[in-house]
């Protein structure tokens, strides 16, 4: 007989180090541009292009709970999910919840649409600029300029909702959230099924994934 072990595998090493070295970026970035250090600004902002471009691959390649097709398929059943959180009988989910399927995609949209607007945003006097500005005229450098700011006050409030969201079910609905995010692992105990997918992490897709992403910063990095 095969005893089962008491800890599963949720959340896997490279989606735990990308969300946190995304957590501290967050901030660098903003106080770099505000200060007007834009050499570290613009290292940030590559660092942070790398991390979401490894993000999207690996939600096509990753392990079962970081990929985006799971993702989707439990979007079906949110009304069902609203209505346990309002008995507050929602129990623990391995991996993303439907709320946070939507959460999850709606970070990754923005700071998608944040790294590529500044790949190509221009400062008005022209003296700073992304790697691939030199792509497009100066007046659509700057339009992408006038988005990469509107879109970072986007960031800020979904970034909002989502603390407040981790704070909700941590106070109130009793369900610790950070600490699986910390150490990948959750008590087997707290799902109620033991058929739960294989979540085994394969180091071939995070090299190539890693690769990928780096090549394509790499390469960005020195176009202009």
């Amino acid at each position: 007989m095969t005893t089962r072990p008491a800890r599963v595998m949720v959340w896997d090493g490279a989606i735990r180090l990308v969300h946190w070295l995304m957590v501290a970026l967050v901030p660098l970035l903003w106080w770099t541009a505000e200060e007007g250090h834009m050499d570290w600004h613009k290292s940030f902002g590559l660092t942070m292009f790398g991390l979401v471009l490894f993000r999207l691959i690996w939600g096509l390649i990753g392990t079962w709970t970081a990929r985006f097709a799971p993702m989707v398929r439990r979007i079906g059943s949110l009304n069902l999910y609203i209505k346990s959180l309002r008995s507050r009988n929602t129990g623990a989910t391995f991996g993303h919840s439907p709320l946070a399927v939507l959460s999850v995609f709606a970070l990754l949209l923005v700071l998608t649409a944040q790294v590529t607007t500044g790949l190509f945003s221009v400062d008005i006097d022209g003296l700073e600029s992304g790697p691939l500005a030199v792509l497009i005229s100066f007046e659509t450098g700057r339009q992408f300029a006038a988005v990469h700011e509107l879109n970072f006050n986007l960031l800020l409030a979904l970034i909002g909702l989502h603390i407040t969201a981790i704070a909700i079910y941590s106070f109130v609905l009793k369900d610790r959230l950070v600490e699986p995010m910390v150490t990948g692992h959750r008590s087997r105990a707290d799902f109620p099924t033991s058929d739960l997918p294989e979540n085994r992490l394969r180091w071939l897709p995070v090299i190539a994934a890693a690769a990928l992403a780096l090549a394509c910063v790499i390469g960005i990095s020195n176009f202009g």
